[in-house]
């Protein structure tokens, strides 16, 4: 199982989805360009000491993700899709992706990967997302969830 943050814009979002990553043994693959550095003198400086247990995997956008990847079936998570995370059933190398923090993916990525893109249903329309720390470990869970039991 992947998780994937495609062009991720905020240090503290990353870090907690890390240590997701770090905590279940899953690859975090950063795609496009970073909204923060993750070399060693940033990475010591925020006290990350589960860094080294993650399996970093760097991309430069999402088509070399998915040569990487090709037998991974891409979901693309946006609180514009109409299907529900719940609706899937999760395979063993599937990959969650997930758009930058202010903006989500594009349009076109969306268009394009429409039949996979994926929700989590949220009771109030005065919230426009929920944090891209809180959707990742909910997605990872519900998979982890289908793929243990």
């Amino acid at each position: 199982m992947h998780v994937a943050l495609f062009k991720p814009e905020i240090p503290p979002n990353t870090g907690n989805i890390a240590r997701l990553c770090a905590a279940n043994e899953l690859p975090l693959h950063l795609v496009g360009r970073l909204g923060f550095r993750i070399d060693e003198r940033s990475i010591r400086r925020a006290g990350l000491d589960y860094w080294p247990y993650v399996d970093i995997r760097r991309g430069t956008d999402l088509e070399e993700l998915q040569s990487n990847l090709p037998e991974s079936r891409m979901f693309y998570f946006s609180a514009h899709a109409e299907t529900l995370y719940t609706d899937i059933e999760y395979h063993v190398g599937d990959c969650r992706i997930f758009g930058p923090e202010s903006r989500g993916f594009p349009e076109e990525i969306l268009r394009r990967n429409w039949d996979r893109a994926l929700k989590i249903p949220m009771s109030s329309s005065h919230v426009r997302s929920l944090n891209i720390s809180a959707a990742v470990a909910i997605a990872a869970y519900e998979a982890l969830r289908q793929l243990r039991t």
